[in-house]
C-alpha cells in the first residue's frame, strides 16, 4: 500500500539512491518540475522510470502547468498557454466565448500532459485577488476578482482537463487571494472577517466542492485559527475546508519546503497529515529530508485511502492522437483569445 506522500527527483534522471529509496518508501506519486521536462521524450522516460522504481501501475504524476509564467513544460519544446487572467478578461467581453476558451485550454493542457503519462495537473487556481494582493504569488495566475466568474471559468477549465485525459486539483484551499506576501518566502496572515471570507474567498471552492482533488495554502486566517496556517490547522481543514466549503476530495498540502513554514521536515509532514491533509507534498527535498519525510508519512488508510481510490477510479483515458484536430483546437483557442491578447 502506498504512503501518503508525493516526492520529486533531484535531477532529470533517477540516481541509484533515489531508485532504491522510492522502491522502499512507496510514495503515492511524484511531481515533475522543469528539469524533468526538457522534451516530450524526457517526460515519458522520467515517468516510466519512476513507475518502474515503485513497481506499481497506480501512480499519480503531478505537474504545475497553469499557463503563463507557471509552467514546467516550456516552449519551444511544448506549446505556450496563456495565464488564467486572460480568460477572466475575455469573460468581461463575452462570457460564452470565455467559457469555451477556458474549456478548450483545459482540454489542450490535459491532452499535452496526459499523452506523456502525467495524469494530474495542479489547476485551476481559484484564489480571488485583492487590490494589494502579492503580485508574484497571485497576479495573472488569478482568473478574476469575482467569485462567480472564477467558479464558472474554473469549472469549464477543469471539465476540459478531464476530457483531455488528466485530473484537476483546485487550489489553494480555502483561499490564498488576500495574501500580501509570497508564501514561497514568508507566511501570509489574513485578517478578514469570517463573513467576508465566506462571501468571497471560500465561494468558488464551495461552488466546485465536488472536485476529486484540492491543495491547501500556507496562510494564517486570524478569524479561524490565529496560531496555525491552513495546512497545519485541524480547525481550518475540519471546520472550513471539509465543513463550510464541503470539500471531500483528496487534500494535498502545498509544498512543505516553502518559506512560509518552519520546523524540521519530518515535523512538517507529520503536522500537515495530523491536521487533516491526506497527502504531504514534498518538493526539492534532499535525500536526507526525503528519508525524514518517509519516516513521518504513514501508509494510506481510512478516508485518505477512500479518496485515493476514487481518484484512480476516475482517471480518464487520454484521447487518441490526432495532429490535425490538435492544430485546429489551438487555432480556435488563439482566435477566441485574440481580443485580450492584442492589448
Amino acid at each position: 500500500m502506498p504512503t501518503a506522500v508525493i516526492y520529486d527527483c533531484e535531477g532529470a534522471r533517477l540516481s541509484a539512491d533515489e531508485r532504491a529509496f522510492f522502491r522502499d518508501a512507496d510514495p503515492l506519486g511524484f511531481i515533475l518540475f522543469a528539469d524533468h521536462c526538457s522534451t516530450p521524450d524526457d517526460v515519458r522516460a522520467h515517468v516510466d522510470e519512476l513507475r518502474e522504481a515503485v513497481g506499481r501501475d497506480d501512480v499519480l504524476f503531478l505537474i504545475d502547468q497553469e499557463g503563463g509564467r507557471v509552467v514546467r513544460m516550456k516552449p519551444p519544446a511544448f506549446p505556450a498557454h496563456p495565464p488564467a487572467a486572460r480568460f477572466g478578461e475575455l469573460y468581461r467581453l463575452d462570457p460564452a466565448k470565455a467559457r469555451e476558451a477556458a474549456r478548450l485550454n483545459g482540454f489542450l493542457l490535459g491532452r499535452m500532459t496526459a499523452s506523456l503519462g502525467v495524469n494530474v495537473n495542479c489547476v485551476p487556481m481559484l484564489d480571488i485577488p485583492q487590490i494589494d494582493t502579492d503580485p508574484v504569488v497571485i497576479g495573472d495566475r488569478a482568473i478574476a476578482a469575482h467569485p462567480d466568474i472564477v467558479a464558472d471559468l474554473a469549472g469549464a477549465m477543469a471539465a476540459g482537463l478531464i476530457d483531455g485525459g488528466a485530473l484537476p486539483v483546485i487550489k489553494h484551499l480555502p483561499g490564498h487571494g488576500r495574501a500580501l506576501v509570497d508564501s514561497h518566502k514568508d507566511l501570509p496572515r489574513i485578517g478578514a472577517s469570517i463573513g467576508d471570507l465566506r462571501a468571497t474567498d471560500f465561494a468558488p471552492f464551495k461552488a466546485l466542492n465536488g472536485a476529486l482533488m484540492g491543495m491547501t495554502g500556507h496562510i494564517v486566517f486570524d478569524a479561524i485559527d490565529a496560531d496555525l496556517c491552513a495546512t497545519m490547522s485541524e480547525t481550518v481543514i475540519t471546520e472550513i475546508i471539509r465543513g463550510d466549503i464541503g470539500f471531500d476530495g483528496l487534500l494535498f498540502s502545498d509544498d512543505l519546503r516553502m518559506g512560509a513554514l518552519d520546523g524540521d521536515i519530518g515535523a512538517r509532514v507529520h503536522d500537515s497529515l495530523a491536521a487533516g491533509c491526506d497527502i504531504a507534498l514534498c518538493c526539492n527535498f534532499t535525500m536526507e529530508e526525503k528519508r525524514a519525510a518517509a519516516c513521518a508519512a504513514p501508509v494510506l488508510s481510512g478516508d485518505a485511502l477512500r479518496r485515493v481510490d476514487a481518484v484512480f477510479d476516475a482517471l480518464p483515458i487520454p484521447p487518441a492522437h490526432d495532429p490535425a484536430a490538435l492544430s485546429a483546437d489551438y487555432d480556435r483557442l488563439n482566435a477566441l483569445l485574440r481580443p485580450v491578447l492584442l492589448v
